[in-house]
């Protein structure tokens, strides 16, 4: 995985933990996991509209 390992990964948190502070994790990582969730839509062409769609058709076929 690019050349990092374990030890280099908490390298990398402790310095995010000083940075940061621990309150500000779980922000960032939200922030983080919404920004790849729309960069994977928008990389497959989904628009907003069709995710709505499909939300609602799951939801219908759930009740």
């Amino acid at each position: 995985m690019f050349g990092i390992g374990v030890p280099e990964l908490i390298i990398i948190l402790i310095i995010v933990l000083i940075i940061f502070g621990a309150g500000k994790l779980p922000q960032i990582g939200k922030a983080l996991g919404k920004g790849i969730k729309e960069f994977q839509s928008a990389a497959k062409g989904e628009t907003e509209e069709e995710k709505d769609k499909e939300k609602q058709r799951v939801e219908e076929k759930e009740d």
